[in-house]
């Protein structure tokens, strides 16, 4: 089902995540653009799904990655560290997070995130958070590639 490139190991987790982001990618609302994208995310030992959303109002709308995410802290299961998060869409080349949902992964999830790209045709990328978004914004730059949990341990010792 799922294409390797010679480079990529995909482990028994990530595949986990590829087939609940495929999941997710069916419950997509995307009647304007017809453009359904998928994400799953895992926080602790739980995965998290999201798809996109739409609306008439294209501002209003949620990419797949942001539902995903915004999920788990609805549920309550973002108080374990985001670990690794699967994206997937119809798509030549594996699909890639936009700019705002980079930033969100980023802040959740540290530099370390692992962050596989899919698409339908099986062919997989993964790559770390911090190569998607070099020299990303930080309100503290003390926590420069650290995930929410470890910048409110530096804060707590002084660091």
């Amino acid at each position: 089902m799922v294409k390797e490139a010679p480079a990529t190991s995909l482990t028994a987790g990530d595949r986990r995540l590829i087939d609940a982001a495929l999941a997710a990618r069916e419950h997509a609302h995307a009647p304007w653009s017809r453009f359904k994208v998928g994400a799953a995310a895992r926080f602790g030992k739980r995965i998290v799904a999201g798809c996109n959303i739409e609306f008439d109002v294209y501002g209003l709308t949620n990419c797949a990655e942001r539902t995903a995410i915004f999920s788990a802290f609805a549920a309550g299961l973002a108080r374990q560290p985001l670990t690794a998060i699967a994206v997937i869409a119809d798509t030549p080349e594996p699909v890639c997070p936009c700019g705002a949902c980079r930033q969100v992964m980023l802040e959740c999830g540290g530099a370390d995130l692992r962050v596989i790209l899919a698409n339908l045709r099986g062919d997989v990328h993964i790559v770390q958070m911090r190569d998607l978004l070099p020299g990303a914004f930080r309100l503290d730059p003390r926590t420069q590639g650290k995930s929410p949990s470890r910048r409110s341990a530096s804060h707590k010792a002084g660091r």
